[in-house]
Parts: C-alpha cells; sequence; structure tokens
C-alpha cells in the first residue's frame, strides 16, 4: 500500500506514522504537511506544503494512495466555532476532496473523538462541528471511516504538542495499566489507533464510525 498522512507531526500522526513505517505491505508513506517530520526512513517522501486549502500545485504528488489517515486537528479549547470549524471542517473537507476526485477508490480515515455529534445540533462545539466534519466526508465518494478514539496513551516516544495534554499524559503515565485494567474499552494507545488504520486500510470494516471499543478490539 501507499498511504499518505496528515498532521504526522502531532501525537495521534506520531503514531500513525510510526506503525505505517513498520508495516511490511506499506511501501511508501507520504507525509503531507507544513513542517517536516524530522524523521529520516527509506519508505518516507515528506511533502511541506503550507496551504492546507489548496492542493492544485501539487495534485500530481497525491495520485495513486490507497489510504489516507487523517490525523490532523487542533484542541477548540478558547476558540470561535467560526474559527475552529474553518481548521476542523473547511481543511479536513479541502483534501478530501481532493483526494476522492484524484484516488476514488482509495480508504480515508478522519480522527474524531469519543462525543462527536452527528445529529450537528448538539450543545458542545466542537462535538457538533466534528459530527457535521464526519457527515461530509461520508458523503463524498471515498470509502470513509470515523475513527472516534478517546483517552489516547502515547507510547513509544510519542508526545503531544499541546503542552497542557502532555503534562496529563506524563503525570498519568504510570496510572495508564491501573485505567486499562478498570475500563479496557476506552482507553487506546497511539500503537493501537495506526494498526487500527492500517487494518481498516487493508479490509474496510463494516462500521463507518469506530468507536474506542472497536478500535481496540479490531485485529
Amino acid at each position: 500500500m501507499k498511504v499518505l498522512i496528515f498532521g504526522a507531526t502531532g501525537m495521534v500522526g506520531q503514531g500513525v506514522l510510526r506503525e505505517s513505517l513498520l508495516d511490511p505491505e506499506v511501501t511508501q508513506v507520504l507525509s503531507l504537511g507544513r513542517r517536516p517530520t524530522g524523521i529520516q526512513h527509506p519508505k518516507l517522501r515528506e511533502i511541506i506544503h503550507t496551504d492546507l486549502y489548496d492542493y492544485s500545485n501539487i495534485e500530481s504528488e497525491l495520485t495513486g494512495v490507497d489510504a489516507c489517515f487523517y490525523c490532523l486537528g487542533v484542541s477548540s479549547v478558547g476558540m470561535k466555532e467560526a474559527d475552529y470549524a474553518r481548521i476542523s471542517y473547511d481543511m479536513t473537507l479541502a483534501a478530501a476532496q481532493v483526494l476522492a476526485r484524484l484516488n476514488p477508490n482509495m480508504v480515508f480515515t478522519y480522527v474524531s473523538g469519543a462525543g462527536t455529534d452527528s445529529t450537528e445540533k448538539g450543545a458542545v462545539m466542537w462535538a457538533r462541528v466534528k459530527g457535521k466534519t464526519e457527515n461530509a466526508l461520508l458523503r463524498l465518494p471515498l470509502r470513509a471511516y470515523m475513527f472516534r478514539p478517546g483517552i489516547i496513551q502515547p507510547l513509544h516516544g510519542v508526545r503531544s504538542k499541546t503542552r497542557l495534554y502532555q503534562f496529563f499524559y506524563t503525570l498519568a503515565a504510570p496510572l495508564f495499566p491501573i485505567f486499562r485494567a478498570i475500563f479496557p474499552h476506552q482507553i487506546t494507545t497511539t500503537e493501537q489507533v495506526g494498526k487500527a488504520m492500517l487494518i481498516v486500510a487493508r479490509r474496510g470494516s463494516d462500521k463507518k464510525l469506530l468507536e474506542s471499543k472497536d478500535i481496540v478490539t479490531l485485529r
């Protein structure tokens, strides 16, 4: 498979990139983003692209892709809905619409989150926007799957770019085994998310919306 990763420098993206590079069935990994990952690997080719709303000048580099792992996103804390939607909805659809035209048979996996609101009418702003994004992606001519993980434990040196989140992960690291024992289906790891995305890319899934339990149990 040839896979394309958006957001490979973020916490989830780092995990997905690691698992993609380790997977023997993945022959090439394209990482597309504004900044380099800092990783060198024979399989990895990086596309540094600053305008994530317009891909007209790099379309030729986005063909022949079997799967896209869209891990790009921001925290909604302190953001107005219009600003959050421009990143979470407009930016995501800008990429997905181009890829749907160039690679209509590809698998597109989108990292959403536990609690996403498919009705688009709930009281929680981020959940409404994510729900609207999911619904729009599912209408595109792509084999699209929505990943809704809950708490994600970073493994193998993966770190969050959000300082507050990384502070939490550092403090909680000794407690994660206890949390997983008590809530075995509510906590995933960056490794599990990455491997689950690769499984879905290879063989699809009966479910279009994969909650934390689905991600943890996917084999």
